[in-house]
């Protein structure tokens, strides 16, 4: 590399992780926007603020479909092209409900809208690993990309700080509206960088049904990337239950004020932004992603336990220790996860690989909101859905250890 190629191609780096930082940021912001209202956005459509779980779940079937489906658009468009127009789907999809709410004709939306904005959030992550996979320095590639998935709880964090305040002052409708007018912004912001970050496309890439389901059996065929997905299946579980549902447990379990438990939610991702961070730096530095993935399950599953664990009437401040901790390792392994897969990908596929290994992840997702939501509903109590997560936290660290050893002993090591 030349001394003139140096600065460009940091500039390059920069440029990359500014932009699908902010796209990450802005569908986490999207897709976290109904949990953190729906104790107000309930009452409008006659339902259980513990149907937030469902919603969430129709959030991440589109999620998982897009990602999924994302690899031909991504090699024939651009991974910027594809950001943008995500960002645009889920700013729609938010749109849709109180357009729901204004019009009675227009109620069946309602179960629509999450889809929408969930098939906006499914295409960025892949996207982002497509351009990041070929501007990041090798030997930073962990903190990179944990750097750029804090997007995910950062945005997360803004919803819990801004829309709270938003909907008190103008109603949860208003501050809907006003998150997606922020996509308009976000999609015309990342224009500037779209030429170079996209100058790699193929317009005549074809859509086909092998270039579908081809990157699924490259991830089942090498056990190291199966192992990844089917840890992410679990963690991304325990990841969005925390996030989708500490609101309604400290506003109905613990008789918290929504303002308290928007800040609580604020710690969490918080927390979960600086985990990325640290793990990013920790799994590049010691060169053993894995060892760090599985102390991160392990730690979210003690925190999950405390968490179900905490008595009524006791003081909840120190609690947001443990969810800034618990945030911090249930948030904080995908940045790791996500730079092992790209780099365990063939060359040129690290879009493709990944938005095979996201409907994987998003499965997990899927799953887990709705399942947590019914083990709230037949147990009376949140605090179960709270000890499940943590124990699935626990065993999936504890297999992939188990499994990681068998194969070092396998090879000989």
């Amino acid at each position: 590399m030349s001394t003139d190629d140096g600065p460009r191609t940091r500039r390059r780096a920069r440029q990359a992780l500014v932009a699908t930082l902010a796209i990450q940021a802005y569908v986490a912001l999207a897709a976290t926007a109904t949990s953190v209202l729906a104790p107000a956005i309930a009452p409008d459509f006659g339902v259980s603020p513990k149907l937030v779980g469902v919603f969430v779940g129709l959030v991440y079937v589109g999620s998982m479909t897009a990602s999924l489906l994302s690899g031909g658009p991504i090699a024939r468009f651009g991974p910027i092209r594809v950001s943008q127009a995500a960002v645009l789907t889920s700013a729609a999809g938010l749109a849709l409900l109180p357009a729901a709410s204004a019009w009675p004709a227009l109620a069946a939306l309602v179960a629509f809208a999450p889809v929408v904005i969930g098939l906006g959030y499914g295409p960025v992550t892949p996207a982002s690993s497509q351009v990041l996979a070929h501007t990041a320095p090798p030997s930073r590639m962990a903190l990179t990309f944990s750097i750029k998935q804090t997007g995910v709880p950062a945005g997360a964090a803004l919803a819990g700080a801004m829309l709270p305040a938003l909907a008190l002052a103008g109603g949860w409708k208003a501050a809907l509206l006003a998150v997606a007018a922020l996509g308009l912004v976000v999609a015309l912001a990342a224009q500037p960088v779209r030429a170079d970050l996209d100058r790699g496309r193929d317009a005549a890439q074809p859509f086909s049904l092998a270039g579908v389901v081809g990157p699924l059996r490259q991830i089942f065929a090498d056990r190291r990337l199966a192992d990844l997905v089917l840890l992410s299946f679990f963690y991304s579980a325990t990841q969005v239950c925390l996030i989708s549902f500490v609101v309604v447990y400290l506003t109905e379990a613990l008789g918290q004020s929504l303002v308290f438990a928007g800040i609580a939610l604020s710690v969490t991702t918080l927390g979960g932004v600086a985990g990325r961070i640290v793990w990013g730096e920790v799994a590049d530095r010691t060169r053993a992603p894995g060892g760090t993935l599985v102390a991160l399950g392990l730690a979210a599953g003690l925190c999950s336990l405390a968490t179900a664990a905490w008595p009524v009437g006791a003081p909840v401040w120190p609690l947001l220790l443990v969810l800034a901790l618990f945030g911090a390792t249930a948030i904080g392994w995908n940045g790791v996860m996500l730079s092992e897969v790209a780099r365990l990908a063939p060359p040129g596929r690290a879009g493709a690989v990944t938005g095979a290994s996201g409907f994987i992840t998003f499965a997990g997702v899927v799953c887990g909101p709705p399942a947590f939501a019914l083990l709230a509903g037949v147990t009376g109590s949140y605090r179960a859905g709270f000890v499940a997560v943590g124990l699935v936290s626990v065993a999936t660290a504890v297999g992939l250890r188990v499994r990681s050893r068998a194969a070092r002993s396998r090879g000989g090591h």
